[in-house]
Order: structure tokens, then C-alpha cells, then sequence
């Protein structure tokens, strides 16, 4: 009975560490505006977001799972697998870009992010949503109701909001097809995405 209690002890004192880091990871979901297309890795607002945590909350790991492209029926797809992978505390949500330039509906949009956060909920992990804007090409009346998503799914499932990521870019920090920031505009987003975020780590 003693050596079992010991064994015990053992196995679980070697599995805590693995399982306190893994019980702090920030997941961000998103797509190329997340994932640093078009730029250095290093430069990307996700690994600036990493190394300003190591400075002032070093018990949180960031774990990028963006790709470039995904649409948020994409990210509905594997939006399971990254959770039970990666386990984390709180997941930054930015999807539905790719959506909204194809011209998809509202409609599907919402019902496929509504989904992804109540994933993530009964996780019982936290979401930060990063809310976007299309361009005014897109039509007034289509590009009001995108900008209204993401308000709504915010009051519906009482989750933190970051109302535009990419406010206050100015047009010289996007690249050449006036759609993803570039290097420059990189700490901006950090900063913007940090401000909301800093609440929901105490």
C-alpha cells in the first residue's frame, strides 16, 4: 500500500507541472490578420502579444492556431481539436474576414461563431473577440450588418470585445492590397488587442 501511495504521489508531482502550463494557454483563432501573412513572423501582433506576456504575465503561454484563408465554417471545424489540444484559459476569436470579402451571409456567419464561442464556453475557457470591418465597396447595407455581428454576439453571450482590431491603421501601414496591416502597424494591434485582454487575466 505504501509503495502504491508513493508511485501516486510520484506520477501525479511529474504530471502537475505539464498540466499548470497547459491549464494557462491564450489561444488565438483567427486567420491571416492573426496568423502575420504577408510579414515576419517575429513582426506579427501574436508574437508580440507572446513576448509582452513573458514580461508582465509570464504564467501565460500563447499558442497561435490562426490560418490564412479560414473562414469561420472552417474555424467551426476545428475549433474542437484546438481546444482539446491545446486546453486553454482563454481564447482569442478572430474570424469571419474571409467571410465577409466572398460575400457570405450574415445569417451563416453568426450561426458559425455563434457555435465556435459556445464550444469554447462549455470549455469553460474565456473569449476575447477581435470585431473587424469590411471596406465601403462591400455595399452600406452589407458592410453595417458585418460591423454588427460582432456587438451582438458579444451582449448575446456576455463575452470581452475588442470592437475593431484594426482601428485607427493608418492606409500607409496596410500592404499593397489594402487589406492586411503590415510590419509597422503590428504593436498597435498588440497594444489595442492588450488593453482588453489585461481584465480577463486577473
Amino acid at each position: 500500500m505504501k509503495t502504491f501511495l508513493k508511485i501516486t504521489l510520484l506520477v501525479t508531482a511529474l504530471l502537475l507541472p505539464a498540466l499548470a502550463q497547459a491549464a494557462k494557454n491564450i489561444l488565438v483563432f483567427g486567420d491571416s490578420l492573426s496568423a502575420g501573412y504577408g510579414i515576419a513572423r517575429d513582426d506579427s501582433w501574436v508574437n508580440l502579444l507572446q513576448l509582452e506576456l513573458k514580461k508582465s504575465h509570464p504564467q501565460f503561454e500563447v499558442v497561435n492556431a490562426s490560418i490564412s484563408g479560414e473562414t469561420t465554417s472552417g474555424g467551426l471545424r476545428r475549433i474542437g481539436k484546438a481546444m482539446q489540444e491545446h486546453h486553454p484559459v482563454l481564447v482569442i476569436l478572430e474570424l469571419g474576414a474571409n467571410d465577409g470579402l466572398r460575400g457570405g451571409t450574415i445569417a451563416e456567419m453568426e450561426k458559425n461563431l455563434d457555435r465556435i464561442i459556445e464550444q469554447v464556453q462549455q470549455a469553460h475557457a474565456r473569449i476575447l473577440l477581435l470585431g473587424l470591418q469590411l471596406p465601403p465597396n462591400y455595399g452600406l447595407d452589407y458592410t453595417r450588418q458585418f460591423r454588427a455581428l460582432y456587438p451582438r454576439l458579444s451582449r448575446k453571450h456576455d463575452i470581452a470585445l475588442v470592437p475593431f482590431m484594426l482601428q485607427d491603421i493608418p492606409p500607409e501601414q496596410f500592404q499593397a492590397d489594402n487589406l492586411h496591416p503590415n510590419a509597422e502597424a503590428q504593436p498597435r494591434i498588440m497594444q489595442r488587442v492588450l488593453k482588453s485582454l489585461l481584465p480577463l487575466l486577473r
